[in-house]
């Protein structure tokens, strides 16, 4: 079962519907759980082989009437959106700096069913303002969303945590300046959507519009479970059997080899798969 649709069932069970009554509001909790993930994947810095950092404090800024209608439950609704990121990062195998926090507050340029979210990568030893944050924050600026997207991320890459893993040495990011490729270094596999990053950090990666998908896609002409890339020596994506099939670099198809570049078409969203070495 994915992260997404367990976090669903457990704010089924709480406060015996209470969540099920204030939540009829635009912004939906799934929505604001999958932005998190994104956080995540789009902030993501790679230590060394076997750490992959990600922010651990999350701010999620909502319209005047969506935080008054949500604040009342703030506490238990942080509390899951932590663990969901707990679990996620846990599937992604990433770590963290430090407590993973979520917080909520008013924004008063954002309307109804607008929300933004923005993180930071806080170390446990670092001092903390009276809201346990610190100024710096990944995402500042982002465009607010609505409707299940995500806010696009400001570009170049995010600042690295100011207290290192001990023994780590930082390797370069993808897309910025940076020395060459390190002896033993990995390929790094990750897919572009609208702008955002998606790391592909195991064997298979499932793309589809169910909560359930690796990377959920709201497209109503995505199926379910669409498509699925498979890491290997090429990559590779194959059709789930989804209704509409895929397109791959112009070519209708139901199984095909991926190249840095690559253009996957579902339904109408356009996905780009992207490798380096590093």
């Amino acid at each position: 079962m994915g992260v997404l649709k367990r976090f669903e069932q457990r704010l089924e069970g709480l406060v015996n519907g209470t969540f099920a009554k204030v939540f009829k509001s635009e912004v939906q909790p799934v929505e604001i759980a999958g932005a998190l993930q994104r956080e995540c994947d789009n902030n993501a810095t790679i230590w060394n082989r076997d750490r992959t950092v990600v922010p651990n404090d999350f701010i999620v800024e909502l319209s005047a009437p969506d935080f008054e209608r949500l604040s009342p439950y703030s506490g238990q609704l942080g509390d899951e959106l932590s663990g969901m990121v707990r679990d996620y990062a846990k599937q992604q195998r990433y770590t963290f700096m430090g407590t993973i926090k979520v917080h909520l507050e008013k924004a008063d340029d954002l309307d109804t069913g607008l929300y933004r979210v923005r993180s930071r990568t806080l170390a446990a030893s670092e001092s903390q303002d009276p809201h346990g944050r610190q100024p710096a924050p990944h995402g500042t600026g982002a465009a607010p969303t609505q409707g299940g997207g995500y806010p696009p991320q400001p570009a170049g890459a995010p600042p690295m945590p100011s207290t290192p893993p001990p023994g780590a040495r930082p390797l370069p990011r993808t897309g910025g300046p940076g020395p060459g490729p390190v002896a033993g270094a990995q390929t790094r596999r990750w897919i572009e959507i609208n702008g955002t990053r998606h790391q592909i950090s195991r064997p298979t990666l499932v793309l589809g519009r169910s909560t359930e998908a690796d990377v959920r896609i709201d497209d109503p002409g995505v199926s379910r479970r669409h498509c699925e890339i498979r890491v290997g020596t090429p990559a590779t994506i194959q059709d789930l059997g989804s209704t509409n099939g895929i397109v791959v670099d112009g070519q209708h198809t139901t199984r095909a080899t991926l190249r840095d570049g690559s253009r996957i078409v579902v339904g109408s969203t356009t996905i780009v798969y992207r490798q380096a070495e590093g």
